[in-house]
């Protein structure tokens, strides 16, 4: 779970990071009691939205009065940024900025270690940074075992460049940032910028934090950090279901069995659409996983049916734990689960292999479904659904 930068704001003070005072307002008129309420010469208000380039698309504005920052706020409100509807800002304290830095810890899944990244150049895009100029961008790995030590911490400050007196103001900020890491099970912690003050201190003036679903079960706080009304409804529905579904902007809706196979359906259908007209994309990524049974099945279907953006679906089952006669039951309840709802079902293209392939090829032909069609590759079912949707 991406929690807000208000909610990263709000995490960093729980665990004595130096952050600045914040307050959140869904409205222009909640924007200038905030301001007023904070009482510094400047605040800052700034887009709560959970995708970066905020700044470039008009999402942070400074305010010198209660006033300003109403209009300011009323401004951002109901703005969109890459597709997202800014709902609410956070009223935060201007900074006395002298420098600004980079920070952040993540899981290198590929190592099984922990990654620290820090440097002397923060509030720009960190990706470009590391493309063009890497010596400027200090990486270490380093196991959970040992975790953010004040050796690793120093020897890493030191690196980026910074001097002595920063040097021993950075550690300890370094050391409480790791330990939200651990304490809240997050995949990342990131601070961008890390700032220096004119005074010399040490801020987090902005956090991006990702939460370890996995690990909620130990965080029954975690879920009042949800926001249901941001999340699209087809994710939230598939979600009640316990389908692994995410949505993507094509229109060929896709379900395999395993997360791998559903990967490669990504693709295959991405390389089969390039050259028909309109392009046509894979629409969502839905893993019914091993040992799906007929309802699940249903319950995928009835997910990426329910999407207006899905022309075509693509099905594509390799049985080993999941039968293949499961998954084409599955089918046809979901057929009838649209017909009693007056639903007109949309092209279906499904490849069966493996575990009672035949079976399954059998029981979808006597259904005799509207719509339906079989492929016996990968390739052939692929092409057709992004033929079908480009139609």
């Amino acid at each position: 779970m991406d929690l807000y930068e208000y909610q990263a704001r709000d995490l960093f003070e729980k665990h004595g990071v130096p952050v600045l005072c914040g307050i959140v307002a869904t409205s222009p008129i909640q924007a200038e009691h905030a301001a007023a309420k904070l009482a510094t010469p400047v605040v800052v208000v700034k887009a709560q939205v959970k995708v970066g380039g905020r700044g470039k698309a008009g999402g942070v504005k400074l305010a010198h009065s209660p006033a300003e920052a109403g209009q300011v706020a009323d401004d951002i409100l109901g703005l969109k940024i890459k597709g997202h509807t800014v709902r609410k800002v956070m009223v935060a304290e201007g900074a006395d900025i002298a420098e600004e830095y980079y920070f952040s810890i993540l899981l290198d899944r590929t190592k099984r270690r922990y990654l620290a990244m820090l440097s002397k150049e923060g509030g720009v895009d960190i990706e470009t940074l590391a493309k063009e100029r890497p010596e400027a961008l200090v990486k270490r790995n380093f196991s959970p075992l040992d975790g953010m030590t004040d050796t690793l911490a120093r020897e890493m400050a030191r690196e980026a460049g910074f001097d002595a007196v920063d040097v021993d103001k950075l550690v300890p900020v370094l050391k409480r940032l790791y330990h939200v890491y651990t304490a809240e099970d997050a995949t990342l912690v990131e601070v961008n910028p890390l700032v220096k003050t004119g005074s010399g201190d040490i801020v987090a003036l902005d956090g991006k934090v990702t939460l370890d679903d996995n690990a909620a079960y130990r965080h029954p706080d975690h879920a009042a950090l949800e926001d249901h009304g941001a999340t699209d409804p087809l994710e939230l529905k598939a979600q009640k279901m316990g389908l692994n579904y995410v949505k993507l902007d094509g229109n060929v809706g896709v379900i395999g069995n395993g997360a791998g196979l559903v990967m490669s359906t990504l693709d295959v259908v991405a390389y089969a659409g390039e050259e028909l007209p309109g392009q046509p994309r894979p629409a969502n990524f839905l893993d019914i996983g091993g040992g799906a049974n007929a309802e699940v099945m249903a319950n995928g279907l009835e997910v990426i049916l329910g999407d207006a953006q899905v022309k075509s679906v693509f099905v594509n089952v390799f049985g080993g734990i999941t039968a293949c006669d499961e998954v084409a039951k599955g089918i046809v309840q979901a057929f009838r689960i649209l017909a009693s709802e007056g639903i007109e079902p949309k092209p279906l293209v499904v490849r069966l292999d493996g575990n009672n392939a035949e079976l399954g090829r059998s029981i979808l032909s006597d259904a005799n479904l509207p719509k339906l069609e079989q492929a016996d590759s990968m390739d052939d079912a692929a092409h057709r659904a992004a033929e079908l949707a480009s139609q």
